[in-house]
């Protein structure tokens, strides 16, 4: 499935859209706000690209202060693809293309904000290229470790082994939608509104069964968490306390094992971060990203 041309999305105000040369690759990133702002990078889970940030969500960031900057990760939206179930890179390549992005926009640091597995590419950046991190908020991830509790049996019970046909537009729209309602867990999960939403994107991406395969079956590369404690900028916690992904034990192995770490509980939440969360989640992020 062809890339369409970047005028085509919607932006919201202000923003560039564009593709750099990062890290070797070509990315598509998206900024908002004015660079002379401190700089809030998103960056967002498996099999998500810039889409899953909201632009309401983006906006209230930079009404906030801050200069807002999404992306594609690799084989996602408008990003450089690989064949499904071969990805030429791993974990640590996720981690460096960050790295590469604020390169290439000349930004010597940033706060990171990531989610899931976003939250493990920050870690990583955090621990290996501390100067770059000026704080990081890290929102339903893990410090990875087979110490914690695996995901909820209600969870894996529903995860699909059977893939769509990666050509029928409808099935692979209905097949991501269906698995987001597994990551609601029991919150409410507007179905025609997610659908919607998926199928808005379903244009950018190059290939999407890639886009949906290849960041669950790389490799994890270095693991970092025996060295979390190094971390020394201002960190926030964000974990829902009914995260069927990954309990509530995670988000407590961060706050201990990250100095000078803040835990957000947002009562009764699954792992996706909807935006009936957002009064608590976005002032947090401001008040963590001017802690520096």
């Amino acid at each position: 499935m062809s890339s369409t041309q970047a005028t085509t999305r919607p932006l919201p105000f202000g923003a560039d859209h564009r593709t750099v040369h990062a890290n070797g690759v070509d990315l598509c990133l998206e900024t908002v706000g004015d660079p002379e702002d401190p700089t809030i990078l998103l960056i967002h889970g498996a099999a998500t690209g810039m889409d899953g940030w909201d632009d309401e969500f983006c906006i209230r960031l930079v009404e906030g202060g801050r200069f807002v900057i999404r992306y594609d990760h690799r084989d996602t939206g408008e990003s450089v693809s690989y064949e499904p179930g071969a990805p030429g890179y791993n974990a640590n390549d996720l981690a460096e293309d960050v790295v590469g992005l604020l390169d290439e926009l000349d930004i010597e640091n940033a706060h990171l904000v990531g989610v899931s597995m976003g939250g493990g590419i920050a870690q990583e950046v955090t621990v290996r290229f501390p100067e770059r991190v000026s704080s990081l908020t890290l929102m339903a991830t893990t410090p990875g470790g087979d110490d914690l509790p695996p995901p909820s049996d209600a969870f894996l019970e529903g995860v699909s082994n059977t893939a769509p046909d990666w050509s029928d537009r409808d099935a692979v729209v209905d097949h991501i939608v269906d698995s987001l309602r597994l990551y609601a867990g029991d919150n409410e999960f507007d179905t025609a509104a997610w659908r919607k939403r998926i199928d808005a994107g379903y244009d950018r991406v190059r290939n999407v069964a890639s886009s949906q395969i290849n960041h669950f079956v790389m490799g994890h590369g270095e693991a970092v968490r025996h060295r979390l404690g190094e971390i020394s900028v201002p960190t926030l916690v964000i974990h829902g306390t009914d995260d069927p992904v990954f309990p509530i034990e995670h988000a407590l192995a961060l706050q201990r094992e990250i100095p000078d770490t803040r835990l957000l509980k947002l009562a009764g939440n699954a792992h996706l971060i909807q935006s009936d969360v957002w009064g608590e989640i976005i002032p947090a992020i401001l008040e963590n990203t001017a802690r520096t």
